[in-house]
C-alpha cells in the first residue's frame, strides 16, 4: 500500500507515472486543500481537480491544470455583468464545481463530495482531501495578505512575499481516513510539490506531521527543486521568505525530521553528500518529468529508495 502527499502540477504529474508501475487500487493520495476558495457562488478545489484530471487522462497537456479542450464561454459572458473573471473556470470544468458545490450545501464533507467525484471519472486510487475542515493558504506582502489565488493568479505570483500562514489550520483535524493511510502504508512518498504552499498546508493540520516521523524510515520525497530553480511554479518566491533555500539541499533540510530519503535531480548530484550529513538518504534520478515514461521511471526510482 502506498500514501502520497500531493499538491499541484508536478504532483499529478508524478501521480501518473506512479500508477503505471503499481496497481493504482493500492495508491492513497492525500491533497492539499490550503488552496481552495470560493469563485461565483462555486467551491473550487484546484488541487484535488488538477489530479483528478491527471489520473483519468483528462488534464490539459499544456497547462498541466484544467481539462485538454476546455472553452471559456461561461466565465468570458460573466465578464458582461462586471464580474472579476481573473480566475478562469473553463465550461466543463463548471461540472465539477457545480456538483461539488451542490453536494457540500446539502450536507456532504469535502472527502464525501471527493469520493463521488472520483468515481465519476472512474479513478482507482483514492484521494482524500488532507481536512475537511476550511484551511486557507494566507500570502503575507508588503501591501497586505492575499488570498493564495489572489496571489498566484490575479498578481501572478508579482507581490513580494514576507510570510505564508495557514488560516484554520490549528482547528482542523486529518480527514477521514488519512492518519490510517498514513499508519498502515508500505511506503510514503512526498510528491515533487512546492514545500510551502503544496506541502506545509497537509503538515500544519495537527497529526499529519507526527504521524509521518513516527512513519520516518517508509517516507521517502521528491526534490522539486532543480538546479536551485522550481520546474514550475513560484517555489523560489516563498521559499527563501521562509528561510528555506532554494535547492535540494534546502528541501532535504525542510523535510528531514519526517523523511528519510530524497530523490533528487542528476544535475544537482554534487550536493548528494551536502543532503547525506543531513540524515537523508540521497538518491539520484532523472526527476524533469518531460513525458508519461520519465514519470514512471521517476516513480520506479522513488519506490526503490524504502524498497
Amino acid at each position: 500500500m502506498i500514501t502520497a502527499l500531493a499538491g499541484g502540477v508536478g504532483a499529478a504529474r508524478f501521480l501518473r507515472g506512479l500508477v503505471q508501475v503499481v496497481d493504482p487500487s493500492d495508491v492513497t493520495v492525500v491533497v492539499n486543500t490550503a488552496d481552495d476558495d470560493w469563485f461565483h457562488g462555486l467551491f473550487v478545489s484546484p488541487d484535488l481537480d488538477s489530479v483528478t484530471y491527471t489520473l483519468a487522462g483528462a488534464q490539459n497537456p499544456e497547462t498541466g491544470w484544467g481539462l485538454a479542450g476546455e472553452t471559456f464561454a461561461a466565465i468570458e459572458a460573466l465578464s458582461r455583468y462586471g464580474e472579476d473573471t481573473w480566475f478562469r473556470l473553463g465550461d466543463r470544468d463548471l461540472a465539477t464545481h457545480l456538483f461539488r458545490t451542490r453536494l457540500l450545501r446539502d450536507g456532504a464533507t469535502l472527502s464525501e463530495a471527493t469520493a463521488r467525484i472520483t468515481a465519476a471519472w472512474g479513478l482507482a486510487p483514492r484521494l482524500l482531501p488532507m481536512t475537511d475542515d476550511r484551511v486557507a493558504t494566507r500570502i503575507e506582502t508588503p501591501g497586505g495578505e492575499l488570498a493564495m489565488q489572489e496571489w498566484f493568479v490575479r498578481e501572478r505570483c508579482e507581490p513580494e512575499v514576507v510570510g505564508v500562514r495557514f488560516d484554520g489550520a490549528d482547528a482542523s483535524s486529518p480527514a477521514p481516513g488519512v492518519l490510517d493511510a498514513i499508519a498502515n502504508a508500505d511506503t510514503l512518498l512526498v510528491c515533487p510539490s512546492n514545500p510551502v504552499i503544496s506541502i506545509g498546508p497537509i503538515l500544519a493540520v495537527p497529526g499529519i506531521r507526527d504521524a509521518l516521523v513516527a512513519r520516518r524510515d517508509r517516507v521517502v520525497g521528491v526534490s522539486p527543486i532543480i538546479a536551485g530553480r522550481p520546474v514550475k511554479g513560484p517555489a523560489d518566491r516563498l521559499m527563501g521568505p521562509m528561510g528555506i533555500d532554494v535547492s535540494c539541499v534546502g528541501v532535504a533540510r525542510e523535510y528531514r525530521s519526517f523523511c528519510s530519503a530524497l530523490v533528487i535531480d542528476t544535475g544537482d548530484a554534487a550536493h548528494a553528500g551536502e543532503i547525506e550529513a543531513l540524515g537523508v538518504r540521497a538518491v539520484v534520478a532523472d526527476t524533469l518529468m518531460t513525458d508519461a515514461r520519465v514519470a514512471a521511471a521517476l516513480a520506479r526510482d522513488t519506490l526503490a529508495a524504502v524498497a
